[in-house]
């Protein structure tokens, strides 16, 4: 018999992880989300309950799916005390999505342990239409035996599964994906907006550098939104800024300097002070881009 999931958090990453699993057969017992009128519109698309409680979703799913934004929100969830995802969470099975600092990660697994359940970092590194069709890269830490108790359903959201270690291992890998992605984000949009100011033709630019040690995925994905300036978020600004956060609090801990990566987040950073942080991270190109400054 296939595990009642939960999920908590159904932006649109949870909202389409939900949709998937309900396609492929496994029953949506519980949603969540600060957003009431958000559970509202899911649980009748999905035939699924929402709760106002996070007690109540622990109480109706066996594996619950955390999908939150940042430190606080995972703090929220896990709390000690109050309502909590922890309450009578004995033999439930957490797995946590959200991109955050690793040392909170840790902090829910010990307090999960602690009332009696399991927990499987689950960081993606995908976005929102892999999501829906079931097609995540899924880095997963922490309890490796829970993970291969919940690999079939992992293995429906994934197109690939990598173990990566113990407690915070699969939070820090995420994190030095993402700050790495964010360097090549601003590289590419440094270089476009200088083809541009230079009156080079940017679809022949991108085409040279797709055939060159200047490709890139994120070439891929982001250099022609930076030229045409379609930046629909898939992963926002906001978000790169926080995340590049991340990695160079981990740097600081170790004793690095990543000067990438701290003029990175200061870009990011940038975006976000101008009210640019919802837009996806391919927006950078706008602080790039001579002819889109203002006068």
């Amino acid at each position: 018999m296939k595990e009642r999931i939960g999920v908590v958090g159904i932006g649109r990453m949870g909202a389409n992880i939900a949709r998937h699993l309900k396609d492929v057969g496994y029953t949506i017992s519980a949603l969540y989300d600060v957003a009431p009128d958000r559970v509202a519109e899911l649980a009748k698309e999905l035939g699924a309950t929402g709760y106002a409680k996070l007690a109540d979703v622990t109480a109706n799913a066996d594996v619950i799916i955390t999908v939150v934004t940042d430190d606080n929100a995972m703090r929220t969830i896990f709390a000690a005390g109050g309502d909590s995802l922890l309450n009578n969470a004995r033999g439930k099975t957490f797995v946590n999505c959200a991109t955050i600092t690793p040392d909170v990660h840790f902090e829910a697994a010990e307090l999960a342990a602690a009332a009696g359940a399991r927990t499987v970092e689950t960081l993606m590194a995908s976005s929102i239409p892999q999501a829906r069709d079931g097609k995540l890269y899924l880095i997963c830490g922490n309890d490796e035996e829970a993970f291969n108790a919940i690999r079939p359903i992992l293995e429906q959201m994934s197109v690939s599964l990598k173990f990566v270690g113990g407690p915070g291992k699969a939070a820090q890998v995420k994190a030095l994906i993402n700050m790495l992605m964010n360097i090549n984000t601003a590289g590419l949009a440094e270089a476009l907006g200088l083809g541009d100011a230079l009156g080079l033709d940017l679809t022949m630019l991108r085409e040279v550098f797709s055939q060159t040690g200047a490709n890139s995925r994120v070439l891929e994905t982001d250099g022609e939104d930076m030229q045409k300036q379609d930046h629909e978020a898939y992963f926002s600004a906001e978000h790169a800024a926080k995340d590049s956060g991340i990695a160079l609090q981990l740097a600081k801990d170790q004793g690095l300097n990543l000067p990438l990566a701290a003029a990175t987040k200061a870009q990011y950073d940038e975006m976000v002070k101008r009210g640019l942080g919802q837009l996806d991270k391919s927006g950078i190109s706008e602080l790039t881009f001579k002819s889109r400054q203002p006068a």
